[in-house]
């Protein structure tokens, strides 16, 4: 049988409070139009969310499109985050969208895979 990718409920960063306490106390990592919000979680695994700037994109299906792509560029290449979690808590993710243009699904493929290499990089070290 195959893997499923999935993001379940539990994998989705949702708390404002949680969100919250990543923009202030977090550490952030920018990887070309990218820029993840990174810090250790209370919850055991990978909680992780998205979020596009309404000033830029003030259509809402424009964001919900970006929303949607940098999910399924996660989705896709979680292990690489999830497989080498050396802490024995959690990480909570938080990744935002900073140009000013719509993205092609595969630039930000290759920029997801290199946020969360070095994220994992990272978090290997302790």
């Amino acid at each position: 049988m195959t893997k499923r990718y999935t993001l379940s409920a539990a994998q989705r960063l949702k708390s404002k409070k949680s969100i919250d306490a990543l923009f202030n106390q977090g550490q952030r990592l920018t990887v070309g139009s990218i820029r993840i919000f990174h810090g250790p979680a209370a919850t055991k695994g990978v909680r992780m969310g998205v979020g596009v700037s309404a000033k830029h994109f003030p259509s809402a299906v424009d964001r919900n499109r970006i929303k949607r792509q940098l999910r399924d560029c996660y989705r896709l290449q979680q292990e690489i985050v999830s497989g080498t979690l050396a802490s024995p808590g959690g990480i909570d993710i938080f990744v935002v969208y900073t140009e000013k243009e719509l993205p092609d699904y595969h630039h930000l493929f290759t920029l997801m895979q290199k946020g969360l290499t070095k994220l994992a990089v990272h978090y290997q070290k302790g």
